[in-house]
């Protein structure tokens, strides 16, 4: 029951609502392909232009179970199972870029395009609150005869892959920035179970006090385990978990493509709207495939022993125990088919308007959208899950301090929080641009009580374009 909690005490959804639109950072092209920046060319440092890391939980935080306040823990994990429930939803996700960077094209058709590349890690886990599996494995079935622990509860992915991408963003006009990026996926590993059916209930019985049954359709998908194989390997584990992970992150794993589609259209000079749908993709794993398929009905009301005599037909002595596992292994299969899973769409967007301009002059006729300082604006965010899409919507300010330094406050309302307040930095010394985003600032006071909290920081060096 520890590990049931401790596996699912930490998540939050992978929106970035303080990088979306803010085009002062290169990575802004990787949340939406068509938006509006001005560079000739930028690269990343590698491993740090894009550390990303968030984590929480809509049901509850890691201070309700593990407070030191002399309540005992068994009371704890009680209160957390009677507040969350089956809707509750528990993510991870973390990346970093290994490889980013673009380039201005510089002659004929290419000189209204940019083009950017890269190669990142993704590491994500999402799942549902398991409530009925929760209550059946803290408190047993006892006092609940007759009534049903529903078995769909149970829905769990996570998975490992490596992505490289190439990306397209074209100034159609001066209003109209268009982009698109082409994504390969290699998986390295994947655990899926999403779509199980099924119900597990206690009756009195006719023949003995209880019977237990199961009707389920249960199954469990999983790629890479090779990878947890190398684990077991004694001193050689640092080492064959480097093989493998090489393996498998360089188009040696299971196989996949997506896209990014995205756009930019400015009203007017203030006014822009823009909108991205990223990872338009899927996975096709074939490679150390193993999957657990559990289908049918089970009715158990104790073993029933044969006296006076303990023999079978074939006059040998009558095993009990193994005749249920058999029983029971009759419903239960393992395979090695291929399976191909979906990726987790999301879609961003947002309405802005831009306005004042340094030294406080509040308007000018002649201002492009570039010389305003100050930008409002509202963002929505949606992202695929298996049973409805979790959304989230942010307002923002953004500002110009300097030419060198730009800032972004954020308030975002989501299943996790709704006093979730964010800020992000981006600077540029020279042709050096760091950035800094985080969110949920109310929380870091101590952040064992918050739901949700993110960050996210790189390094980048960039040539800027012409106005």
């Amino acid at each position: 029951m520890y590990i049931v909690f401790l596996s699912a005490i930490l998540g939050h959804t992978q929106n970035k609502q303080l990088l979306y639109d803010f085009t002062r950072i290169p990575q802004v092209l990787m949340q939406n392909p068509g938006a509006d920046t001005n560079y000739q060319w930028h690269v990343g440092l590698p491993f740090l232009s894009g550390v990303y890391f968030n984590a929480g939980s809509s049901g509850f935080s890691v201070y309700d179970v593990f407070a030191d306040d002399g309540v005992d823990i068994n009371d704890k994990i009680r209160n957390v199972i009677n507040k969350a429930d089956s809707n509750d939803i528990m993510t991870i996700n973390e990346q970093v870029e290994f490889l980013y960077g673009g380039f201005k094209g510089n002659y004929g058709w290419h000189e209204d395009n940019y083009y950017s590349f890269g190669w990142y890690q993704e590491l994500s886990h999402f799942n549902y609150w398991p409530n009925d599996l929760a209550i059946l494995a803290y408190d047993g079935n006892r006092n609940y005869i007759g009534e049903s622990f529903n078995l769909s509860h149970a829905s769990v992915k996570a998975e490992l892959v490596s992505v490289f991408h190439f990306g397209i963003q074209r100034e159609m006009s001066d209003r109209f920035t268009l982009g698109g990026r082409l994504k390969v996926y290699s998986g390295i590993a994947d655990v899926s179970s999403t779509n199980n059916k099924g119900r597990f209930f206690t009756e009195f019985s006719q023949r003995n006090e209880y019977k237990h049954s199961i009707i389920a359709d249960l199954e469990l998908q999983t790629s890479g385990y090779k990878i947890i194989d190398a684990l077991e390997d004694g001193d050689n584990i640092a080492d064959n978990l480097y093989q493998r992970f090489k393996e498998r992150a360089f188009f040696g794993g299971n196989l996949g493509l997506g896209v990014d589609l995205g756009f930019s259209y400015r009203l007017d000079d203030q006014w822009k709207l823009t909108a991205s749908i990223l990872d338009l993709g899927f996975i096709h794993h074939s490679k150390d495939v193993k999957n657990y398929t559990y289908k049918g009905r089970y009715d158990f009301e104790g073993l029933e022993l044969l006296f006076p005599g303990v023999v079978d037909d074939n006059n040998d002595v009558y095993d009990y125990w193994q005749n249920l596992v058999d029983d029971l292994r009759d419903l239960y299969d393992t395979t090695s088919t291929r399976y191909t899973t979906l990726r987790p769409v999301k879609f961003n967007s947002s309405i802005s308007y831009s306005f004042g301009r340094p030294g406080g002059k509040i308007c000018d006729c002649r201002a492009t959208y570039r010389d305003y300082v100050n930008k409002v604006g509202m963002h929505l965010f949606m992202i695929h899950r298996p049973r409805y899409p979790q959304t989230a919507l942010t307002a923002y300010y953004q500002r110009r301090l300097t030419d060198f330094l730009d800032v972004k406050a954020t308030y975002t309302i989501d299943k996790f929080s709704y006093t979730n307040l964010g800020i992000g930095i981006s600077s540029r010394i020279g042709k050096f641009n760091f950035y800094i985003l985080a969110d949920n600032l109310l929380e870091y006071e101590n952040l064992a009580e918050a739901h949700n909290a993110s960050v996210q920081l790189g390094l980048n060096y960039i040539v800027p374009g012409r106005n």
